[in-house]
């Protein structure tokens, strides 16, 4: 058979692609141009970064980071928190498990017992390490190890005593955070470390820890010794000791550590609680401090509170160096 075009005399000839017209390139000799010296740059030689000098201050070292992009947000966000310290107006840090885990406690009690921190918020686990690090001096269980044998997060001692203290201060119509604080408190010789934990200090203090638990979540709940009402209760109270601080965060700080769902979702209602029984908050400074970008912290946290006044801040980075270099940069600044 013929695979071409037909015509009375038979087969043709294949018929020819047509060729495309040229097209002729732009002419760019009418672009109109202006001065470099009128436009706007985003970086300047000014903002730039410095060598380090062998045997420089931290405060001179904090003042070579550049002002640009995460050098610029730590800058602003540690001016945050010093004026609403020097202005008595809260700063909230919230809490996940990370930061205890990567060894911050210290860094973070510090700031309490300088005031600066004014209310913390937290998960369940970071009761489990807490507690743990002030009665053995360490924690963090290898879960692979465990979890074939059925062995993860059985340890007596945690499940135990957490469950204890919970049920104790439900009785009293605690919080979770004051409850376990007032236990860890009240058996000083059984936590030798005790000045490392969070929950002791703000009980010692009288600086709000709130706990903020989701049911099945953490290994206490596993043990024979959990008691869901008074787990659901004391976590209640917990919102809305919380919520009374968000409450008067007008001028304050939130600072989100570590915690990718839980406690950005607990803030946002935390604010809205506020907003709807008429406390104003249009001047706030909301920040996420996390190795990875996650959805909730960036919406719950630092957009949506602020769409309507105020300033949010998200920095990236591994917590065991930017959690050190903020609060020196705060301590620094005011310092004398």
């Amino acid at each position: 058979m013929c695979s071409v075009k037909l015509s009375k005399r038979g087969c043709l000839r294949k018929t020819p692609k047509k060729t495309p017209s040229p097209v002729p390139p732009l002419d760019f000799s009418r672009l109109k141009t202006y001065s470099l010296r009128t436009r706007h740059s985003k970086v300047r030689v000014s903002d730039f970064s410095s060598p380090w000098r062998r045997g420089g201050s931290l405060s001179k070292f904090l003042s070579t980071l550049p002002n640009i992009l995460a050098g610029q947000t730590l800058r602003s966000l540690a001016g945050a928190i010093v004026r609403a310290h020097r202005r008595g107006r809260p700063v909230i840090f919230g809490l996940g498990a990370h930061p205890t885990k990567v060894g911050l406690n210290p860094i973070l009690v510090d700031l309490m017992e300088r005031r600066v921190i004014t209310a913390v918020a937290i998960n369940g686990a970071v009761v489990i390490h807490d507690l743990e690090l002030a009665l053995m001096g360490h924690t963090s269980e290898e879960v692979e190890a465990e979890i074939d044998s059925g062995r993860f997060g059985m340890a007596e001692e945690t499940g135990r005593m957490i469950n204890e203290a919970i049920v104790q201060g439900g009785k009293k119509g605690l919080g979770i955070g004051e409850a376990v604080g007032l236990y860890i408190l009240g058996h000083p010789r059984a936590f030798p470390y005790r000045r490392t934990s969070i929950l002791a200090t703000g009980t010692k203090l009288g600086i709000p820890v709130t706990v903020h638990v989701a049911i099945g979540t953490d290994i206490n709940h596993m043990h024979p010794t959990a008691d869901g009402a008074a787990l659901g209760a004391g976590s209640l109270v917990d919102f809305r000791k919380l919520s009374a601080v968000v409450s008067r965060m007008e001028g304050g700080v939130y600072l989100n550590l570590g915690s990718a769902v839980l406690l950005p979702e607990v803030f946002l209602k935390a604010v809205t609680v506020s907003r709807n029984l008429g406390h104003s908050l249009k001047n706030i400074t909301t920040a996420n401090m996390d190795f990875l970008p996650h959805y909730r912290p960036l919406t719950n946290v630092v957009k949506r509170p602020t769409q309507k006044g105020g300033r949010g801040y998200s920095l990236i980075g591994h917590h065991e160096i930017m959690v050190p270099l903020l609060a020196a940069a705060v301590i620094e600044e005011l310092s004398p």
